[in-house]
């Protein structure tokens, strides 16, 4: 591992929203870092040659600031890697990344998010793509595993609201703000 941070929030905090995310007061208090300072480190850790692999990628680096071909290289999203035609309903599917690792790479399900762990998913993932892009049987062996697992119901499905905080999902939102796209 290069690079761990927790960035401490400049505003106060309704709900570290812990089940989900795994961060408490107590250890943004002990090990956070102002975003200006987390964001030094990574563009310091990060070299220009690299390419960023994970799921929805694109959302961390747009959240980030950071450039493509200027803080890295490249991105490989998860998410396009894996998605599949489902023809029961005439349409692409796409899995979250521990549903991918449990029904692909045998992982047990996971508690709350871990920033390293999920980025050891995310190569393992990769590399298992590579090689099973290489087998069109293997490929299709696991397209259909993948169409015939059902995931957990994410955090948000299972609670529609945690500590005060909606999770904005669509069809249970309790806040009542506005979706975009």
């Amino acid at each position: 591992m290069l690079l761990n941070v927790i960035v401490a929030p400049d505003r106060p905090v309704v709900s570290y929203l812990t089940p989900l995310t795994g961060l408490t007061a107590d250890l943004v208090a002990a090990h956070g870092v102002p975003l200006p300072a987390a964001l030094a480190a990574l563009r310091l850790a990060l070299p220009p040659a690299a390419v960023l692999v994970g799921q929805n990628i694109g959302q961390d680096v747009a959240w980030l600031g950071l450039k493509e071909g200027v803080d890295f290289a490249g991105m490989v999203d998860l998410t396009g890697l894996y998605r599949v035609f489902n023809p029961a309903y005439k349409s692409f599917s796409v899995w979250g990344q521990d549903h991918l690792a449990s029904v692909l790479l045998g992982w047990p399900p996971s508690g709350p998010h871990d920033a390293a762990g999920d980025a050891v998913k995310s190569m393992r993932l990769f590399n298992l793509h590579a090689r099973l892009s290489t087998d069109a049987a293997a490929w299709a062996r696991a397209t259909a595993t993948l169409l015939a697992s059902s995931p957990e119901p994410s955090f948000a499905k299972r609670n529609p609201s945690h500590e005060g905080v909606c999770m904005g999902n669509r069809k249970t939102c309790t806040c009542g703000a506005p979706f975009l796209g």
